[in-house]
């Protein structure tokens, strides 16, 4: 990783990191899928690929937030249905890093999050809801968590973007805001952790990177604060409105870049 690039940023740059942490606070404990604007922002202040490995740091301490406050809401049924392909994608995007360009990578991934968010909206306006998240047991239930989670895995390996895709599972699982939010904390925090030597192995987290890291993880507990307050303001369907507009966004600016 080049040292240079990452002390040479501005004040200004710091400070779209500062809040782009912020953000990610505020959706591990808010709004899934909003950390797709830190993506954004931190792939804008730092060279792209560079930008993958010191924003991981910064989501795993943020899992962390969001484990300690949504650890009794957790779903493990689904989350033990979603590791094994999670596993597959996470080697897939590893290898689709080797070779792909920064390029390839951001229209990749903003194409694969603006196809989640209009399947979703699909399936929400033609089929009826799941009861319950035990409801996805079906043969056509596994599949789709099997789909669902070897693309949240090569998301999540490749740019960080994995949170819109599993959002996007979830809600078409059925879950509500609380068990939404404790299954997506426990999932991201062991895969995030998983990814590390990952991530380490092709040069994306080094010592250097990890200084920047400590100089913005504080920002993200006033993020997590925030989104602990807000999210007992939000009614369901704003919740699910929200978690879809902001993949929409995430994947028009990964596109648009």
């Amino acid at each position: 990783m080049d040292t240079m690039t990452l002390w040479h940023i501005s004040g200004w740059g710091f400070a779209a990191l500062a809040v782009a942490a912020l953000l990610v606070g505020f959706s591990k404990t808010a709004v899934s899928g909003a950390n797709t604007v830190s993506l954004a922002i931190f792939a804008a202040v730092l060279p792209a690929r560079a930008s993958t490995g010191i924003l991981l740091p910064v989501l795993i301490f943020g899992d962390v937030l969001a484990v300690l406050v949504y650890r009794r809401h957790a779903h493990w049924p689904t989350l033990v249905r979603l590791f094994p392909a999670v596993g597959v994608g996470v080697v897939a995007g590893t290898l689709f890093l080797l070779w792909a360009d920064d390029g390839i990578v951001r229209t990749s991934i903003g194409a694969i999050l603006l196809l989640m968010a209009g399947v979703t909206v699909w399936r929400r306006r033609t089929a009826e809801r799941a009861p319950d998240p035990d409801a996805v047991i079906t043969r056509a239930g596994r599949v789709k968590a099997r789909s669902y989670g070897v693309m949240g895995g090569f998301t999540t390996m490749v740019a960080n973007a994995g949170g819109p895709v599993m959002a996007m599972y979830l809600l078409s699982a059925g879950f509500r805001k609380l068990g939404f939010l404790g299954t997506s904390a426990f999932f991201f925090l062991i895969v995030n952790v998983a990814k590390v030597p990952f991530s380490a192995g092709l040069g994306l987290i080094d010592g250097n990177s990890l200084l920047l890291d400590a100089a913005l993880v504080g920002f993200v507990v006033p993020g997590a604060l925030l989104g602990k307050w807000a999210v007992n303001r939000i009614n369901q369907r704003l919740f699910e409105q929200l978690v879809i507009a902001a993949t929409v966004v995430g994947g028009l600016q990964l596109l648009l870049r």
